[in-house]
């Protein structure tokens, strides 16, 4: 039986009335964003502002998180497809006010992107914070968490992983 898209949201996202629902008055939330290190790197260090891409490109995912959401990488490898089991979170920041935009990047492939002001951080292995993180329900199977690219997680989880990052927590508004 398929779920009614509502139900849908809001089991993923806690959004009870769609993914644009309440923006202006909400809190910020808090995301997990899956690239291959290499990728989200070159969002981090992009000039004069950071950005970041989610699935490939997609649009969709971008229009789930909005200005002042919270955002941390995490890198299964160093590089797209890679088998060095890299396993680590690898940049965060905050979303920056503005709408997903276009870029084209030629030979037809034109992400999706929002800008993002990342914070000074340091890479973070996940294997010592699995423990700890509550968005983690099988300690067994927590790689299955990350298949779909972009994980809603609680302010108690960012902080774990900002702290295992040497971020400044008031510089992310944890």
């Amino acid at each position: 039986m398929r779920l009614p898209l509502r139900l849908y949201l809001q089991a993923h996202d806690g959004a009870a009335a769609g993914p644009r629902a309440g923006r202006a008055d909400r809190a910020p939330r808090n995301w997990i964003a899956v690239a291959s290190a290499e990728h989200a790197r070159r969002g981090r260090d992009h000039a004069p502002a950071g950005f970041m891409q989610v699935g490939h490109g997609k649009e969709a995912p971008l229009r789930r998180i909005a200005p002042g959401d919270r955002i941390a990488y995490y890198a299964p490898s160093t590089a797209l497809g890679g088998r060095d089991r890299l396993q680590s979170f690898v940049s965060l920041g905050i979303v920056l006010p503005g709408e997903p935009y276009t870029v084209d990047m030629g030979g037809g492939f034109v992400p999706w992107r929002r800008d993002v002001r990342y914070v000074p951080s340091h890479d973070a292995p996940i294997g010592p914070l699995i423990p700890r993180l509550a968005f983690i329900d099988d300690p067994t199977h927590w790689g299955s968490k990350f298949r779909f690219g972009l994980v809603l997680i609680g302010d108690a989880d960012m902080q774990c992983i900002a702290r295992a990052m040497g971020a400044d927590l008031d510089a992310m508004g944890l």
